[in-house]
This record gives structure tokens, sequence and C-alpha cells, in this order.
């Protein structure tokens, strides 16, 4: 009878298991190594990283009692659409009243430039009463000799020389002052008249400015406005968050920043979507102190009892605006951040001052050209140009 080979002893087995086990640490060991030092080494990661943006604070330039609200949270809105619209009798008011100041300032101009006119004319006048009297007095002085003009005569020639003179001094600082009030402008600049205009423009933007208009395209949030709520110059009544122009703020430990540059591209991802969205940036500035620099009550080391703590600095990342679009963020998010520090040829700091502004609005300019239009327009109509 043959004799069946005897299998591997529990010894052996132990031994293989040991062996594949040590083999699959090391491959692991091997793999994280090759990983690191291909992939991680270049790279600097953080999650301590939140979405930013501006929140845009919409806010009435007069005060008033709010008569409609145009749009309320996560209303999507337009610049220059009407968020708020106040009560407008007031300013109505004070706008007709400016603009019958503006005309009677222009007819008042127009008849300083006509008495300019009329007192040149009278100073004519005037030269020739005394050309006429120094003649009469040239005539009557070598006749008093002869006695056919009596002294007396004689001294009334001189008299009336002497009105004729003071009268035509009289008139020529009469002229003198009108123009003072007239020359070298005409009449849409005399200074009455500017003061006028000025305050029709100021009473017409009174009155657009019951209007409250989006300052940027947007999502309102904090709506705090209320119906019959009387506000007033600058008080918050809601926000405008564009969200197509957001970033990322990462805060790095102070021991990460070595290596890093203004310039550096950089991989994201948002816990709001996962893994399965990735975000591309870069690296388009380092603030200019950390967290605890700018805190409200800045900490304090120079103490008996201190203790190290790591420093974090924000570093501002900018975002791609087409993987924005169809993948909305929201201000506040949370995300992970890895930088690719390999290429440090950029900058630390930036090296060039901001050219222009950063942010602005042109929903206002409107106002300011439909003021000077009134203002020529009753310019115009009161000066018989039209």
């Amino acid at each position: 009878m043959t004799e069946l080979p005897k299998g591997p002893t529990t010894g052996a087995r132990r031994r293989r298991a040991l062996s594949i086990v040590m083999v699959v640490f090391l491959l692991a060991g091997l793999g994280w190594v090759s990983w690191w030092y291909l992939e991680s080494r270049g790279h600097e990661t953080t999650d301590n990283a939140y979405v930013g943006g501006n929140l845009v604070q919409v806010t009435p330039q007069v005060g008033g009692t709010v008569l409609a609200i145009g749009a309320d949270d996560t209303d999507l809105v337009e610049a220059g659409q009407t968020l708020v619209r106040l009560d407008t009798a007031d300013s109505k008011v004070a706008l007709q009243r400016a603009e019958a100041q503006l005309a009677q300032a222009v007819r008042s101009a127009r008849v300083l430039y006509a008495k300019d006119t009329a007192l040149a004319s009278e100073v004519a006048q005037r030269q020739v009463d005394l050309e006429r009297a120094e003649r009469d007095l040239a005539r009557r002085a070598p006749l008093v000799a002869s006695g056919a003009v009596s002294k007396e005569d004689l001294q009334h020639a001189r008299d009336a020389v002497a009105v004729a003179r003071a009268a035509l001094e009289t008139t020529r600082e009469q002229l003198a002052a009108s123009r003072a009030l007239t020359q070298g402008v005409d009449v849409r600049q005399q200074p009455s008249v500017l003061s006028a205009a000025a305050k029709v423009r100021e009473a017409y933007l009174a009155l657009q400015r019951d209007r409250v208009p989006a300052p940027v395209t947007g999502y309102v949030a904090k709506r705090a406005v209320q119906l019959g709520q009387s506000v007033a110059p600058g008080t918050p009544l809601m926000a405008v968050v564009p969200l197509n122009d957001v970033w990322v703020d990462a805060n790095f430990k102070e021991v990460q920043l070595r290596h890093m540059r203004i310039g550096q591209p950089v991989r994201l991802t948002a816990d709001m979507y996962g893994g399965g969205v990735e975000y591309r940036g870069r690296v388009v500035g380092l603030a200019a102190g950390t967290g605890g620099a700018f805190a409200l009550l800045p900490p304090q080391n120079a103490t008996g009892n201190w203790i190290k703590v790591v420093q974090r600095l924000p570093v501002r990342i900018a975002l791609d605006r087409k993987q924005l679009a169809a993948h909305p963020l929201r201000i506040g998010l949370s995300m992970e951040v890895s930088v690719d520090v390999r290429d440090t040829s950029g900058p630390q700091l930036a090296t060039a001052p901001v050219k222009g502004p950063v942010y602005a609005t042109k929903v206002y300019d409107v106002q300011s050209e439909a003021a000077d239009a009134r203002v020529r327009e009753i310019i115009d109509a009161n000066l018989g140009t039209r």
C-alpha cells in the first residue's frame, strides 16, 4: 500500500504567510515612497481653505419710506435693476423748487448783462454832457473880463462841469461793479447760475436715488429691509453676491510656504461636490500677515508662559470661471487645496502696483448724465434760445 505525501507543517505555513505579508508591506512602502518622490514631494496641501467673494452692500443714498422691494434672498438680479423703491413726494417738490430757482437765476443774469449795455450807453451820454459843460465853460471864461458874462454865470458853468464829471465817474463805477459780475463769462457760467444749477443736480439726483439699484449682477443675500420701513442714507438693506467671481483663501502653515510662489498651479476639490469635481486655479497672492496678526485681539507672546503655535498664512487662489459656471460655489464653503510648488521662478510678493480699480460699477453714471441734461434744458429755455 502506497503512503500519501504529508502536507506542509504548521510552521512552514506560518513562514510562508509572514513572507507574503512582508512582501505586501514592502510593495506598499515602495509604492508610497515612489508616490511621495514623484508626486507628493512637490505639492503642499491643506483642508483649511474656504471660498471667498464680494458681498456688495446695497444701501440707499437718500432717506425715505420703503414703498416696494424688487428682490428677495436667493434671487438673481442684474446690475442696474431696481431693488428698493422709496417715497418720491418730497424729492419731487424739492426738484421743482430748485428748477424754479435756476430759471430765476438765469433771468436775473440776463438782466445783469442787459444792465451792462445800458450802463455803457449812459457812460457815453455822461461823457458827452461833460464835454458840453467844458465847452460852455471855455466860451464863458474869456468874456468875464469884458463884462459880457457875469462872475455868477461863470461859477454856474464851473459847477456844471463838476456835476457832469461827478456823474460820469459815478456811472463808470456802476458799470465796473456790474461788469465784475458778468465780465469774462457767459450766462451759463455766471456764479449765481452755477450755484442754482448745482442745486438742481442735487435735487434731481435725490429724486433718481429714490430707486436703489443693484450695483452688480449676482444673487441677493441678507435682505433686511421691510415694507414701510423708514431708512436713512447708508442703512444696509441687502447684499448682492456675484458668484461668478469668487476665490479661495487657503490657510497654509508657515512651514509650507518655503517654496510657494505667485502663479503656481493649484488643484482644488469642494466638499460640496466631492472628489468627482476638480477645480483648476493659480496662486495670485500671499497675505501680508498671518490671521492672528490681523485679529481683533492679536496674541501677545512676550510673557513668561509661552507655547509656540504654528501660524497660518492666507493664500489667495483664483479659480477658472468656466469651471465656476459649470459647478457654482458659495461663499464660505470648505475646500481641499493642493499647490504644485515645484516651479519656484515666480515672486513671493506682488512686484508691481495695481493699475485701475479692482472692482467698479457704472450703474450710477446715468443719473449724473440725466441731471446735466435737465440743467441744460432749463438754462436754454430761459435764455430765449429755444
